[in-house]
């Protein structure tokens, strides 16, 4: 099933400022919140998009990315199938990143992970992200490509499971925030009590302290391992387009979830096309003799080299478009052209016999310029492009 816009999610112009932004998702949040809509599936579903929705378009960045390419912009487009920007958002993840937004609704708002006055969840951890370059060629980039790259990260302890602690029995509740996890103060302001939640400065948020430490990772919980990770980058991809691997960063230290693999797009230089969003451009450049008589030449594609029949009087400046020989649109909106711009080269130097050869055809009416009305119009449109 296709996502819906984020603008309309949130039921916001795409001219909207962080304020309205912020509004709107706060007013969603409320009407879907779980504590308003016990066991509701459809509700906890529009309370995930919401919060997808507002994550990607609170980020300067990556409202940047999806206003030009769409979802296929966001994490999906990897194939990491997750994480923030990508779906498969969990109650966790918006708890833990969004919680102030909602204020003293729902027993005090969310800010330490908790569903609100029905009770406290535990804070989860998440590892950090992991950011990688990839260089695509264009021939990879209109077919899309499957890439396997090795990355150094942080994996969980094997011999104690990402714990830290020696062994299951080497654990006590911890007594400052008494296993919650966070610790919660009262303020008395001159608008009444306030109350606030933050995480539990002893034992970070975990609930618990370790007696005992494990010795292999001295109680952090964390290896350093390489991985070897296959990355599925869709057809049409844009130098500095940013795509995320979900679950594929560090592990989280004493347990979590783990963070993301952040993969920067890079092109490489075509030795002789030129990229123009998902147009080609192709300089090609025939003789004086060749653009009077007329040629055929060969016109280097991404698929390989097609002939093409430059007809006889073509004028230096032309273009020719070659129909779906660009690049394919990420969001699969089409596929660009090859647009081939046609150069009469003159030479600087002649030898005296191709002097007077030169000199008998000067006076000619046939080589005086009269560039036809059609001409002008068609060369003043297409500038642009080189």
């Amino acid at each position: 099933m296709s996502k819906r816009d984020y603008y309309e999610v949130l039921g916001v112009s795409k001219s909207a400022d962080k304020v309205e932004l912020k509004k709107a998702y706060r007013k969603m949040a409320i009407k879907y919140h779980p504590d308003k809509n016990p066991d509701n599936k459809e509700a906890e579903e529009k309370f995930k998009e919401a919060a997808e929705a507002y994550e990607v378009l609170s980020n300067d960045d990556k409202r940047a990315r999806y206003d030009q390419f769409g979802h296929a912009g966001m994490s999906g487009a990897a194939g990491g199938g997750g994480g923030f920007g990508g779906g498969g958002f969990n109650m966790e993840d918006i708890f833990s990143n969004f919680g102030d937004i909602f204020g003293g609704h729902f027993g005090g708002g969310f800010s330490g992970g908790g569903f609100g006055g029905g009770g406290r969840r535990q804070r989860v951890n998440k590892g950090s992200n992991l950011r990688v370059r990839v260089k695509l060629t264009l021939s990879e980039i209109a077919k899309g490509v499957e890439k396997k790259i090795k990355v150094n990260k942080k994996v969980a302890c094997d011999a104690c499971n990402g714990s830290g602690a020696k062994d299951e029995h080497s654990h006590s509740t911890c007594t400052t925030c008494n296993g919650a996890g966070q610790v919660t103060r009262v303020q008395q302001t001159i608008l009444g009590q306030v109350q606030t939640a933050s995480v539990c400065p002893t034992c970070g948020g975990d609930g618990k302290v370790i007696t005992a430490k494990c010795t292999k990772c001295h109680g952090e919980g964390l290896m350093s391992s390489q991985e070897v990770i296959s990355i599925n980058i869709p057809a049409g991809v844009e130098e500095g387009m940013q795509l995320s691997v979900s679950g594929k960063g560090n592990a989280a230290r004493r347990g979590g979830v783990n963070g993301d693999l952040l993969v920067l797009i890079e092109e490489e230089k075509h030795p002789e096309l030129i990229r123009d969003g998902n147009n080609l451009l192709y300089n090609l450049f025939i003789s004086v003799p060749e653009s009077i008589l007329g040629v055929a030449v060969e016109i280097p594609t991404i698929d390989g080299k097609v002939k093409v029949r430059i007809d006889s009087g073509t004028q230096s400046g032309k273009i020719l478009r070659l129909k779906g020989k660009g690049l394919p649109d990420v969001n699969r909106y089409g596929t660009g052209d090859l647009l081939v711009k046609i150069n009469v080269w003159i030479p600087k130097k002649v030898s005296k016999e191709e002097q007077k050869i030169i000199e008998k055809l000067k006076n000619s009416s046939s080589f005086k310029p009269n560039p036809s009305h059609e001409e002008k119009g068609f060369f003043q449109r297409m500038k642009d492009y080189f």
